[in-house]
């Protein structure tokens, strides 16, 4: 009898370990290793990462039943689909104290403005990095006209992602990156076949080690990974066009078939600590919209010119949006471009 109880307890402790595993979902290289171990030292548990490549990506993945994860860190507008379509767990605010550290300014931002359901976690931008030290006394300029240098065909990348691409050909036209207007969106379309004539490629991962390389001398990218590049790489520089670029706020949702809901809320905490978010911020080059750990990272981390952008070019900032039924004119401009040669 002695004998079976102790079984019985190896067994529960056996399932008891098994349940302490907290399985994210979240971009590459979006959260410091060494800000998981520490969380994974506190909690006795273990912390199982996934990633994707894109907002779109991801929810496919969920609306074709995905139900292992914990803890997501989509962007905002994504955020909205999410939740209309009932997928997103209500947040406990009491299991996260932590949560007064968000900025306000960037909570008026999102749409979640009381983080009912979602925290925001990072504020990106997608800029443009150059390799000027390799472009042969050609002018560098902070603008999306960049990508009509027909003299750097073959050497640049724009991101593979219909928004983000999107967004930055309604930009460089003066049009919001939310625009609705049939006629707007055939200009940006146009203007992204013009472009597609002098790309290497479309890339979602690659272009990071390209312009550390200089394979690439131009390429659109995420302000953190491009950070992290220059961090290695000071001939790296990095611009924000001065027509404006999106501005996408990431933030953490736990889904509403998660397994670990406590333990998810403990990590939202954990990483809303604002020596934590100090760390983390760091590490990934992104800009963790939490108002204390801004005492705590360094100067030079301030001055980058992906941390901290002019307020007139802020202004000419904007979040990408939710655009409803009319998503679907996207989709056919975003066919359109790449069906083009």
């Amino acid at each position: 009898m002695k004998l079976f109880a102790l079984l019985l307890s190896l067994v529960g402790l056996a399932l008891g370990l098994q349940a302490e595993t907290l399985h994210l979902y979240t971009w590459a290289d979006y959260i410091s290793p060494e800000v998981v171990r520490k969380f994974e030292k506190q909690q006795g548990c273990k912390v199982v990462i996934d990633t994707f490549d894109s907002n779109e990506s991801m929810f496919a993945k969920f609306k074709a039943g995905a139900a292992g994860y914990d803890l997501v860190f989509p962007t905002a507008y994504m955020i909205q689909v999410m939740h209309a379509q009932g997928m997103l767990t209500d947040l406990d605010h009491t299991l996260i104290p932590n949560l007064p550290n968000i900025d306000p300014a960037v909570l008026a931002k999102v749409k979640d403005q009381t983080m009912a359901h979602s925290v925001p976690y990072t504020l990106a931008y997608s800029c443009i990095a150059v390799r000027a030290d390799k472009m042969k006394g050609q002018p560098v300029e902070a603008t999306w006209g960049m990508f009509d240098r027909s003299a750097l065909a073959g050497r640049m990348t724009l991101l593979d992602d219909m928004r983000e691409a999107i967004g930055a050909a309604l930009k460089s036209l003066g049009y919001s990156i939310n625009t609705h207007d049939d006629a707007q969106l055939a200009a940006a379309r146009d203007v992204l076949i013009r472009w597609k004539q002098n790309l290497a490629r479309f890339d979602n991962e690659g272009y990071k080690a390209g312009i550390d390389s200089a394979e690439f001398l131009l390429v659109h990218g995420y302000s953190g990974d491009l950070f992290q590049v220059q961090m290695e790489n000071p001939k790296v520089e990095i611009l924000i066009p001065r027509e404006g670029v999106t501005m996408g706020c990431d933030e953490m949702v736990i889904p509403k078939t998660a397994k670990q809901p406590a333990l998810a809320h403990a990590l939202i905490n954990f990483l809303l600590d604002p020596a934590i978010a100090a760390e983390n911020m760091e590490w990934m080059g992104y800009y963790c919209p939490n108002k204390p750990a801004l005492t705590k990272v360094s100067a030079e981390f301030l001055k980058n010119p992906a941390i901290t952008i002019p307020a007139e070019l802020q202004a000419k900032c904007e979040v990408i949006e939710d655009l409803g039924a009319d998503l679907a004119k996207y989709t056919r401009v975003w066919d359109q471009v790449k069906a083009a040669r």
